[in-house]
């Protein structure tokens, strides 16, 4: 768009350097606290190891993602294509202080989940995946960034929504979670109704029923020995589909 300026001017053109540019396209990163690595014991005796992927790692991790998208049943298309699209943009420092977190048995990735904070009392939940059938590993990975949220960052609330029946079955109707009035608040995944968990809700009930659900406990400080084990990542080299 163009406007003739009101006053005459000495320089016609202004330049910028795309240094000055990138603080108004990525604001900076609240100050908060990482997640802390954990580890459990999976359905099948393993230790799994819980821990941040990091930004040199992405490149291996979207590359296995991008055979989600590949998959036209069961939503995992969207899933994927999401994911990828939330990883990258964490990378290129075009989404708002997400977290990443992966599941590593001896290095192999079993599991991931991932949200980000919008603001200091609302974390925002984006996905949660099981690349490892019949460990638990996705319903241990949903607790441990509910655990993150209102544990580690002491925030008031956890939004979530569902693409697929059986996320909303589990989670939305399973965890009994209430959900904020649509259209008027919507999930910025698709727009879609926002099911949430007060930092209430989790101490009388939710974190309980989490419990329950995947039987373990998240345990810290990790030996260095298990966190040796994981430093490097190795992703799977078939989808486990249902």
């Amino acid at each position: 768009m163009k406007k003739a300026p009101p006053e005459k001017v000495s320089q016609e053109t202004v330049t910028f350097n795309v240094a000055e540019l990138e603080p108004l396209l990525s604001p900076p990163a609240m100050d908060i606290p990482p997640f802390v690595p954990a580890m459990v014991k999976v359905k099948n005796g393993e230790t799994m190891l819980i821990r941040p992927l990091q930004k040199e790692e992405a490149p291996l991790f979207l590359d296995y993602i991008k055979k989600l998208m590949m998959i036209d049943h069961d939503f995992y298309d969207i899933v994927g294509a999401r994911v990828y699209a939330e990883v990258l943009g964490w990378v290129r420092n075009r989404l708002k202080d997400p977290y990443q977190l992966v599941g590593l048995i001896d290095g192999h990735v079993v599991a991931f989940c991932n949200g980000r904070l919008m603001n200091e009392n609302i974390n925002i939940s984006l996905h949660s995946l099981a690349f490892r059938r019949g460990l638990r590993a996705g319903a241990i990975m949903y607790y441990a960034k509910c655990e993150y949220a209102f544990e580690t960052l002491k925030q008031k609330e956890f939004w979530a929504t569902y693409e697929s029946y059986n996320g909303l079955k589990r989670w939305g109707i399973g965890m009994a979670q209430p959900s904020y009035p649509w259209p008027d608040v919507q999930h910025e995944l698709g727009g879609a109704k926002v099911f949430y968990v007060t930092k209430n809700y989790w101490d009388i009930s939710i974190k309980r029923y989490l419990e329950e659900m995947i039987q373990t406990k998240l345990v810290r400080p990790v030996p260095a020995a298990v966190l040796e084990a994981n430093a490097k990542l190795v992703m799977p080299t078939k989808l486990e589909e249902d």
